[in-house]
């Protein structure tokens, strides 16, 4: 019975960890569609093509060069946080959510 009860906490503990939110700071914002044209160089992707290719989702590139990919409401965050800044390229953002493999379940994005 005491086994039981471990595995179960024990359960529930890494599904916990598993699921908690993260922050990513000051990573580029790129489509989905031009992530392989500007991986070398995310800091020159425009917002303009960024808009142009909405269709095709978005995400951020991190430290080590993965791209992890938005979900429909964090496409939508992406979406308004470009429609809504100034800048033309240099697309550096915040982004806080929860990461289930290569996806993020984004709870919010702000270009910095």
């Amino acid at each position: 019975m005491k086994t039981r009860n471990f595995l179960l906490a024990l359960g529930v503990c890494l599904v916990s960890f598993a699921l908690s939110a993260e922050t990513w700071t000051n990573v580029p914002l790129v489509d989905a569609q031009c992530v392989d044209k500007v991986k070398a160089n995310p800091d020159k992707h425009t917002a303009k093509c960024a808009l142009a290719c909405e269709d095709g989702g978005y995400g951020i590139l991190i430290a080590d060069g993965t791209f992890l990919k938005f979900d429909a409401a964090g496409n939508a965050k992406a979406v308004a946080a470009l429609q809504a800044t100034r800048k033309t390229d240099h697309l550096r953002a915040t982004v806080e959510g929860t990461r289930a493999g290569e996806e993020i379940q984004a709870g919010s994005v702000k270009l910095d």
